[in-house]
């Protein structure tokens, strides 16, 4: 069996301002509480966000980084406010917070990221023998897609998993299936 633990990358201005993608750089104070969190890896992957990246440094781990870990793509609404886009067009902001299945312009739908993640993971079982234990530390919109990938849910069940910074997901591979882990 292969152990997954997602853990969901230290907080920043963006994941407090609502604002859509960007790569900001960690809060110090976040960066802070993942040192004192205790995980250990056989293998190490990481988002290509800043974040990702500073978040396992700071549990002491040297992270592959992977381009399929990364925050879903916004296009046009890249690094703007939720507030600022509901000001600015309400009813197509409304309507694809509505619809799940849709793009932001020039962006990619959350069936697209589930799609990116779906492959990652069927990649990662690959890769690792049954007796690995993975850590990837991610965004929080990538854990929550693996989370609805992984059960099967429709990604209009989005909205009803909460997935805040420096928590883990647990996960276990086995006869070709990913599974939720409740340890």
């Amino acid at each position: 069996m292969t152990a997954l633990t997602l853990i969901a990358h230290a907080l920043t201005p963006a994941l407090r301002g609502l604002v859509l993608g960007g790569d900001a750089e960690p809060d110090p104070a976040s960066v802070e509480a993942a040192r004192e969190l205790k995980l250990h890896a056989d293998a190490v992957y990481a988002g290509p966000e800043r974040a990702a990246v500073r978040t396992a440094e700071a549990l002491g781990l040297t992270p592959v980084v992977e381009s399929a870990l990364r925050d879903r793509e916004y296009g046009d609404w890249a690094g703007r406010g939720l507030e600022e886009l509901l000001a600015a067009d309400p009813e197509r902001v409304s309507a694809w917070l509505e619809r799940p299945h849709t793009a932001t312009p020039g962006g990619e739908t959350e069936n697209d990221v589930l799609g990116r993640v779906a492959d990652w993971l069927g990649d990662l079982a690959e890769r690792h023998d049954d007796r690995s234990t993975v850590l990837a530390v991610v965004h929080p919109a990538i854990a929550r897609a693996v989370v609805l990938y992984v059960v099967d849910a429709p990604a209009e069940s989005l909205r009803h998993v909460d997935v805040r910074p420096l928590a883990t997901v647990n996960l276990s591979h086995h006869t070709g299936n990913w599974s939720l882990a409740f340890r």
